[in-house]
């Protein structure tokens, strides 16, 4: 990377859920019911994010309710779920909100993300991605999904936002 990523020039932080905003673990009870770890930290970012006028998006491969009820507490405006056609989505996201690739950073971490995060004018994984989303990143965090990633991209944005 020979120049600074464009972080001011952001209006979407649009993120895939799974192994993102959680550290990818499901938990499923003997009776059949989900749950996921989400970190307070992040979404203290997220809502920051939201506060400074970010649009936000979770755009998930599966359906999750763990992941709706987690959205709603943190006022998530745009949530997309069953859809492993991430570039679709993003690409359908942008066009809504009419905005351009180059305002939108997109973090995910698995194959479904590769043409998004390539997409994106910010693309962004972590540490322990699959070796494609790693491949097509502009940026990889220093903390783990689940645990800080997302704040720590938040905290880029909300850096430019206040320069």
């Amino acid at each position: 990377m020979s120049s600074p990523l464009p972080w001011s020039s952001i209006r979407l932080f649009a993120m895939d859920v799974d192994g993102i905003l959680t550290d990818g673990t499901i938990y499923v009870s003997s009776e059949g019911s989900e749950s996921k770890r989400f970190s307070i930290v992040d979404g203290l970012g997220l809502a920051r994010l939201r506060d400074a006028g970010i649009e936000l998006a979770w755009i998930s491969g599966r359906f999750s309710d763990s992941t709706t009820v987690r959205a709603k507490e943190l006022k998530i405006p745009h949530l997309v779920q069953g859809k492993n056609d991430k570039i679709t989505a993003l690409k359908e996201l942008l066009g809504k909100l009419q905005l351009e690739a180059s305002q939108a950073v997109y973090m995910g971490d698995d194959i479904i993300d590769v043409d998004a995060i390539a997409f994106a004018g910010i693309g962004v994984t972590v540490p322990e991605a699959q070796d494609e989303a790693l491949a097509a990143a502009d940026y990889v965090t220093t903390r783990s999904g689940g645990n800080g990633a997302v704040r720590e991209i938040c905290n880029h944005i909300l850096k430019a936002l206040h320069r």
